[in-house]
C-alpha cells in the first residue's frame, strides 16, 4: 500500500477545542476537544475521505 503525507491546518477554537483542515483534501474537515482526540479524529477523516474518493472512482491528490 502506498502511503502518502498530507499537511493538515489546525486552528484552537475560542470555544474550546481544535479544528482541522486538510487542504490537498477540500471538504475534509474535523473537530476534537483536545490535541491528542483531534489528531486521532484527523487520521481517520482523511482515511474516511480517501475510501469515498475510492468508492466513487475519483482521482486521489
Amino acid at each position: 500500500m502506498k502511503q502518502v503525507t498530507y499537511r493538515v491546518l489546525l486552528n484552537k477554537e475560542p470555544e474550546g477545542g481544535f479544528t482541522v483542515t486538510v487542504p490537498a483534501l477540500p471538504g475534509c474537515i474535523t473537530f476534537g476537544e483536545t490535541m491528542d482526540e483531534v489528531i486521532i479524529n484527523a487520521k481517520e477523516a482523511v482515511e474516511l475521505y480517501i475510501e469515498s474518493l475510492t468508492a466513487h472512482a475519483e482521482p486521489i491528490r
